[in-house]
């Protein structure tokens, strides 16, 4: 039984709907597999209202960044319509969640649209692949080769990549701040600010919250673990830094927005990874917000703090970049 408790109405409501919704990641099969990241969110009046509109001052376009195994990773650009010709905006990579194995840069248009339009960014969303037909560490270098293409494409993409952010949600937010330390490593010093949204950073699960939320809605540990099993199977170091970020090196790393939902298993992978951000120099702003589950921000006008999210998180990107 999934607990809703310490929810308002409208998260519980919004949340019971989803887990109605959904099938859990243990029971799909692959050809499931597919069939969900296929998966296409209407947009309509009704699913507005829970997720947010794609922005229509946003021009949406699509290209394509090198990997290191000579095929192609698909990216969904975002550049505001507001800001004409000028090649001078900063460039935000954002990393869609869903486990390494689930979700699609499509149904991420609400968000990436939002935040090209607000901070007056170019938003590059990254297609890369995914579990199980491609195990770790495929996500991150995918993100990490894209990044860095999109680093040297300042002409191409009429954009300063001088100031970059990167952001992502879930998984999204354990590649983004992998992608952090690889490209600090790696001598790419054009990440101003890294934005986490309930970041996994941690894949032994050592988080107390795992335990706490088990059976939690949106995300539950059997299904933590389903997805782990899909990305790094038995015999995989889960705790390599391309894997775990909380066990990288974590000094001279950008600035980082921390934002956790309080009813999440990983809500402690957020917390502990900005109490080590902290420990090592980095400056971190921490926000966990109550009395919602893993994903809200995903549906943030189904709960009463989704407003608020989205204000801190356009706030601290548009502080950074401009």
């Amino acid at each position: 039984m999934r607990a809703y408790r310490g929810m308002s109405a409208r998260t519980r409501l919004t949340s019971m709907l989803i887990d109605r919704m959904r099938r859990p990641i243990e029971t799909m099969t692959e050809a499931d597999i597919h069939k969900e990241r296929a998966t296409l969110v209407g947009r309509g009046r009704g699913q507005d209202a829970l997720t947010g509109g794609v922005d229509p001052q946003v021009a949406i376009t699509f290209g394509t960044a090198p990997a290191r195994d000579e095929e192609s990773i698909g990216l969904r650009i975002y550049r505001p319509r507001t800001v004409g010709g000028r090649d001078d905006i900063p460039v935000i990579v954002y990393l869609h969640g869903g486990g390494w194995v689930l979700g699609n840069v499509v149904n991420y248009d609400p968000i990436c649209s939002l935040l090209a339009a607000q901070v007056g960014a170019l938003v590059v969303s990254v297609d890369y692949r995914m579990a199980p037909e491609h195990r770790a560490p495929t996500a991150a270098h995918d993100v990490v080769d894209a990044m860095t293409w999109v680093a040297a494409q300042g002409d191409v993409l009429r954009a300063d990549t001088s100031r970059m952010a990167v952001a992502g949600d879930s998984a999204g937010g354990n590649l983004a701040a992998v992608a952090a330390q690889v490209l600090r490593d790696n001598g790419i010093g054009v990440l101003r600010h890294q934005a986490l949204i309930y970041p996994a950073t941690d894949m032994t699960m050592s988080s107390p919250s795992v335990w706490e939320h088990a059976h939690g809605s949106i995300l539950t540990k059997a299904s933590m673990d389903a997805f782990a099993d899909h990305y790094a199977p038995a015999g995989v170091d889960r705790r390599d830094p391309l894997l775990s970020p909380l066990f990288g090196r974590l000094d001279a790393l950008p600035p980082a927005l921390i934002q956790t939902a309080d009813l999440d298993p990983i809500r402690d992978d957020g917390v502990r990874y900005a109490d080590a951000l902290r420990s090592a120099g980095v400056a971190v702003r921490l926000t966990n917000y109550l009395g919602v589950p893993h994903g809200f921000a995903q549906f943030p006008f189904g709960t009463p703090i989704g407003a608020q999210h989205r204000w801190e998180l356009v706030h601290e990107l548009r502080r950074h970049l401009h």
